[in-house]
């Protein structure tokens, strides 16, 4: 099949830090503990990342009951409420944490504005794992009260709140940037007092990779985005591609794409959400290639060089020796 396409590569895309980190995490707890190691939650969204971990004796859990007490337990980067932490410590796990830092950012300033006397919305997609731990950032014998999740600007006519003038907002750290926008307008106009976050949720993964992806559409017919179907930044790229009106698809990998999407197609955009590895990235080239696409151009993109510091009681862990297994 002859296309006469040609693919077009955004940058930045696939790993962010906080990615790069929690999979590193995993994999040094392995290494220092031996198998089985459990993670709450999928470590990071992507299902061949979660597949490659599991091989190497990695245990996902939804739930803390899951996991025999006196294990090692890791929270994922997503994050986790206070009440997580708390059953961890009854349970007597010893948890690492892999939570993003950027994440961790937004739960430090929960906890500021709470203290302030604040009630607090969360800016968010119901149900994902980083608004559940973002949500829970409230002591057990707190008044949970006082936490309002708001998706659309609808959600927003919709809120009741205590005192309109005690009010302040956080987001996702994986939103769109548009939509997020939306949403805070909405709240700005409704509750003229509301209090901003000291700086922006959204983090710079985030906001660089949909950055990316509205300069690379405006040449292309197709947007290829590699990324698992519950990766919440994933789903936003390929969003952000049909907004600016291209036809626009999200695969887990090569396997997924269909030689009807190529049909008539000039120029394929190909980008990768912050938990895809780049391996995926190439085989859905070769591929594209397989199906008649052409030449590949790497654009030019803002260069990432954010790396984070491993958390202290995972450097500081001594390895097992053999005798202790």
């Amino acid at each position: 099949m002859n296309t006469n396409s040609d693919i077009v590569l955004a940058n930045p895309r696939g790993f962010c830090a906080g990615v790069d980190r929690a999979i590193i995490i995993v994999e040094q707890a392995l290494e220092k503990f031996g198998a089985p190691i459990y993670v709450r939650h999928e470590v990071v969204h992507n299902k061949f990342v979660v597949d490659q971990l599991r091989a190497k004796g990695a245990i996902f859990v939804e739930e803390l009951d899951e996991i025999p007490a006196g294990s090692t337990v890791i929270f994922s980067a997503h994050g986790v409420s206070k009440a997580v932490r708390a059953e961890a410590d009854t349970r007597g796990l010893t948890a690492y944490d892999a939570t993003c830092p950027l994440v961790t950012k937004v739960h430090i300033e929960v906890e500021k504005m709470r203290k302030a006397g604040l009630e607090i919305v969360m800016i968010g997609h119901k149900g994902h794992p980083e608004v559940e731990g973002t949500m829970g950032q409230v002591d057990e014998q707190e008044d949970a009260t006082g936490m309002y999740l708001v998706e659309t600007p609808e959600d927003v006519a919709a809120l009741q709140v205590r005192n309109p003038d005690m009010l302040a907002y956080v987001t996702q750290t994986t939103l769109s940037l548009d939509d997020a926008a939306m949403v805070v307008e909405a709240l700005q106009k409704r509750f003229p007092n509301i209090k901003a976050p000291r700086s922006d949720s959204i983090c710079y993964a985030t906001q660089n990779r949909q950055d990316a992806i509205k300069i690379m559409a405006k040449d292309c017919d197709l947007v290829i985005i590699v990324g698992s179907p519950n990766s919440s930044n994933s789903n936003r790229l390929r969003e952000v591609a049909q907004n600016q009106g291209v036809e626009a698809y999200m695969v887990d990998n090569a396997s997924f794409l269909k030689p009807e999407w190529l049909t008539g197609k000039q120029k394929i955009g190909v980008s990768a959400g912050a938990s895809a590895p780049e391996v995926l990235v190439q085989e859905v080239i070769a591929k594209l290639q397989q199906l008649g696409a052409n030449q590949v151009q790497e654009l030019h993109g803002v260069v990432e060089n954010v790396v984070f510091q491993l958390p202290k009681n995972l450097t500081n862990a001594v390895k097992k020796s053999p005798s202790n297994h």
